[in-house]
């Protein structure tokens, strides 16, 4: 069975865009420059080459991982959420204590980016928050220990 990869459809427009920019433009800069290394001469003490050859490396498990994880996407729609319950693709206004309300996605891991607003499912507050409605305290389990969070609003 395949996996399935959760992600908004701004998510993987994005992932393809950024997939064929490294099968086309990072793969031929790599290229480039493992051609000029291996015109150095002597491959064994070249660190030009060996460093292109890990960043080429690197780049082939990238565009693998992006190709699987566009394989088995399933696209979540920004939730109208009618419902009021927490649910990948909504959007989840939380408070911790006396701290300032924080407005977060509820996204897949791939899509995840708490600087933009987007939260994993799998994170500890996407865990604590799913399946939850508007006025509810849930506990979240952070490394430091649990603390409780208020869901002020669902959208």
């Amino acid at each position: 069975m395949k996996d399935e990869y959760l992600l908004t459809k701004e998510g993987a427009e994005k992932m393809r865009t950024e997939l064929e920019d490294m099968k086309t433009l990072q793969r031929e800069e790599i290229s480039k420059r493992l051609r000029k290394a291996i015109q150095q001469g002597d491959l064994s003490e070249n660190a030009d080459y060996h460093k292109a050859k890990e960043d080429q490396a690197f780049l082939e498990g990238k565009i693998k991982e992006y190709e699987e994880v566009l394989a088995g996407v399933k696209i979540i729609e920004e939730n109208n959420n009618n419902s009021g319950i927490v649910d990948v693709g909504s959007w989840v206004t939380i408070q911790e204590g006396e701290s300032s309300e924080e407005k977060y996605q509820v996204v897949g891991p791939h899509e995840a980016n708490p600087r933009e607003g987007r939260i994993s499912n799998e994170s500890p507050i996407g865990i604590a928050v799913m399946g939850h409605k508007e006025g509810e305290t849930v506990m979240v389990e952070t490394p430091k220990g649990k603390t409780q969070i208020v869901i002020t609003k669902v959208e």
